[in-house]
């Protein structure tokens, strides 16, 4: 059975499948970095962190610690739900 949250990591996943950008989905087993986005992409050598959170989901401390350590670097943090899936499209457009 599919979570809210899960559903939206799909349509984030079927949009840079379809956009033919490389990403992946960090390992969440307590070997990685903790708050790390759901997924990592790349496109044109354009660095994007992506949380996938569904509804009124909130970011915790250290994935904004994270998110903003991204965009400091000069990547793209995103936080996409269902109803702004469009900034992803959009991002990916401008790069």
């Amino acid at each position: 059975m599919s979570t809210p949250e899960s559903r939206v990591k799909a349509a984030v996943k079927r949009l840079l499948e379809t956009s033919h950008v490389y990403f992946f989905f960090p390992a969440a087993n307590g070997y990685g970095h903790a708050g790390i986005p759901d997924i990592i992409a790349c496109k044109n050598g354009h660095f994007f962190g992506i949380e996938c959170k569904a509804g009124k989901g909130k970011t915790t401390a250290l994935q904004d610690r994270e998110l903003e350590r991204i965009g400091a670097a000069g990547g793209t943090p995103l936080i996409i739900r269902e109803d702004n899936l469009h900034e992803l499209k959009e991002a990916l457009d401008a790069h």
